[in-house]
């Protein structure tokens, strides 16, 4: 493999992450999550959305993401999303699996971006005993396309869901790359969401990820079901430590407005110099690409991981470490194809 463009999951861990995860493994700290370290991380976290949050660290995206779904809904309910929102398509049921058979309603729109029309559609659909009724709504904060919602967007979404009484949660995964982007973080409280998913591991963090709850009373007992799920940290500054070193450093920042510097450079190349068409808008750090199967192939065989994304179009993620090289010599490769 001569460089993998599959996910931002591959890179490693940025200097800045590393360097707090060594400096809170220095003498002895108080455990599950009482340690100053991880207070540090969660003020941090605070003081970019601009707002007062109970805010806890687990140990994956997956986790998170399932654990705000099932403390929105009922088992007998369900959550409209995205039909390729990652909690429908890449978590295995655990949004079902933790919230005790919470139900998931796939909508569609382009590029990842739930359209207002279906969701209004899916909000006015009768309620009866033979099916589960919506009861929040979930977003994606860069979508799984690499789009990034405006606030204006965001705010057609979520306004009638509010109305209706309903909860909304935010997958941000890759909510550095939509802030890089342009997106104002601190409208995410203001416009109504009532948990979120702070993303670290895409951002050059580890496998962590912090639940941030604006709406207050859906922490009570949020350690108990933490613990239950098993994401509850004994030596929690670890999962906290690289947030702390991302977010003191600006590195979570730097780190996704180069990826997605990245993606441009790589997304106005296929664009001038190969015979291939984007299929989506580059707003973040992902570019998806038109290319026939025998073209994809004959790239992996060439040592340039990327994969084939559920709308035919072939995923490149660019991370905090892609270097510019590796995105000049993968172009090269492209024109070959």
């Amino acid at each position: 493999m001569r460089y993998d463009f599959g996910s931002d999951n591959t890179a490693g861990m940025a200097p800045a992450a590393i360097q707090a995860l060594i400096e809170a493994n220095d003498g002895y700290a108080r455990a599950y999550g009482a340690d100053d370290v991880t207070a540090r991380a969660a003020d941090q976290i605070r003081r970019r959305l601009d707002a007062d949050a109970e805010i806890r660290f687990v140990f994956s995206g997956t986790a998170a993401n399932a654990i705000a779904l099932s403390m929105l809904a009922w088992p007998h309910e369900a959550v409209l999303a995205h039909h390729a929102a990652h909690v429908c398509t890449d978590e295995t049921g655990a949004p079902g699996f933790f919230g005790q058979g919470v139900g998931l309603i796939g909508l569609p729109g382009f590029s990842g971006k739930i359209e207002p029309v279906a969701l209004r559609a899916a909000l006015d659909e009768p309620e009866v005993g033979h099916r589960q009724p919506p009861a929040a709504l979930s977003l994606t904060q860069s979508t799984e396309y690499g789009t990034v919602y405006t606030e204006e967007e965001l705010r057609h979404l979520i306004e009638p869901v509010k109305l209706k009484g309903y909860g909304v949660h935010l997958d941000g995964a890759r909510l550095a790359n939509a802030a890089a982007a342009g997106f104002d973080l601190t409208q995410i409280a203001r416009l109504g969401v009532d948990i979120l998913v702070f993303g670290g591991a895409k951002a050059g963090a580890n496998c962590a990820e912090a639940i941030v709850m604006f709406d207050k009373t859906l922490a009570r007992r949020v350690d108990n079901r933490l613990k239950q799920a098993g994401q509850t940290a004994s030596k929690t500054r670890f999962l906290a430590a690289p947030f702390l070193g991302l977010l003191e450093t600006n590195a979570w920042e730097d780190g996704a407005a180069h990826a997605n510097l990245m993606a441009q450079r790589l997304a106005d190349g296929v664009v001038a110099g190969t015979s291939f068409a984007l299929a989506h808008p580059v707003e973040a750090n992902a570019v998806f690409v038109r290319m026939p199967p025998r073209a994809h192939q004959r790239l992996n065989e060439l040592g340039w991981a990327c994969y084939r994304f559920d709308d035919g179009s072939v995923r490149f993620v660019c991370s905090w470490a892609t270097q510019e090289e590796a995105v000049d010599e993968l172009l090269a490769a492209m024109v070959t194809l």
